[in-house]
């Protein structure tokens, strides 16, 4: 390695590499876990609430290990990280059909459910269970959005988590740079998923409850990571969806992805193309972003 990477959101330099590579050399009996959090401490890498993000650095070291430039430690056991893939229960809930128009449904329920054990089930079944992409648990920055009608019945979820590491067309939209986007991105979130659930056919809901989620997103995000959030973004599968949804909610489409993913550093996995859509939060959204 003799330039500098960007890997698992951090710049990895050459002295870093080093760096990894002697740590590896002077304890070789160290386990996996041992060396992703002594590398936290090191970096004082940490996320918004002060905790130490070593599953993004046990990630970033399988990553440097994929490309040849160290051997880790064989596996000892499971990772004891809370955020490990986990089984979803059955949890109890109403299924009858619900049809017709909106009105008979207003006002929906909006709670932002991740800090919240009892519905944060409900959430993770309901999405495991119904979504064509399955859930089990969200990794890093996320909210999670149950929505209920009038009546108390659920009818949808979303799911809002980390922004794409890059995508040319909302990058160019921005009009960041590399390092304006590295410093940058954690002020944008994803919406991961959208799950109307399959009994509900009511036209307009789904737009709805999108608009519903957005008016209280940014300020759920600094509650709950004392961060500001200024861009929201999308990808939709338009072999599945037309994405009518996003543009009744006033998303601007801005083209199609390049069917790539996040992963794909060696420019060999290919995904379907997806249409790429984004909402401001604020007027002042690109001065912010590039700031």
């Amino acid at each position: 390695m003799d330039t500098d990477w960007v890997i698992q959101g951090r710049r990895i330099k050459p002295a870093d590499l080093r760096s990894i590579q002697s740590l590896l050399a002077e304890n070789p009996t160290w386990s996996r876990y041992r060396l992703s959090r002594w590398l936290c401490q090191l970096w004082d890498w940490r996320d918004p609430q002060g905790q130490l993000k070593d599953m993004a650095a046990r990630a970033l070291l399988l990553k440097l290990e994929q490309r040849g430039w160290i051997a880790l430690p064989a596996k000892r056991r499971a990772s004891p990280n809370r955020m490990r893939h986990k089984k979803v229960g059955w949890v109890d809930h109403a299924t009858e059909p619900i049809t017709g128009s909106l009105t008979p449904l207003l006002p929906l329920q909006v709670r932002e459910v991740s800090q919240r054990p009892a519905d944060r089930s409900l959430f993770e079944y309901l999405l495991h269970q119904y979504h064509y992409l399955s859930h089990t648990s969200p990794v890093g920055l996320n909210l999670q959005y149950l929505v209920w009608d009038r009546h108390g019945r659920p009818v949808s979820c979303l799911l809002w988590g980390s922004a794409a590491w890059q995508c040319s067309v909302r990058d160019q939209f921005i009009g960041w740079t590399a390092t304006q986007r590295e410093g940058r991105l954690q002020q944008i979130t994803n919406n991961t998923r959208f799950l109307i659930l399959p009994w509900v056919q009511v036209p307009r809901l789904a737009s709805h409850a999108l608009s519903r989620v957005l008016h209280r997103l940014r300020a759920d995000w600094q509650s709950k990571y004392a961060r500001a959030l200024y861009l929201v973004e999308t990808f939709v599968d338009t072999s599945r969806f037309s994405g009518g949804c996003y543009r009744a909610a006033n998303w601007i489409e801005l083209g199609q992805t390049t069917g790539r993913t996040r992963q794909d550093r060696w420019r060999q996995i290919q995904v379907p193309a997806k249409r790429v859509f984004v909402y401001p939060l604020t007027q002042a959204f690109r001065r912010d972003l590039c700031a």
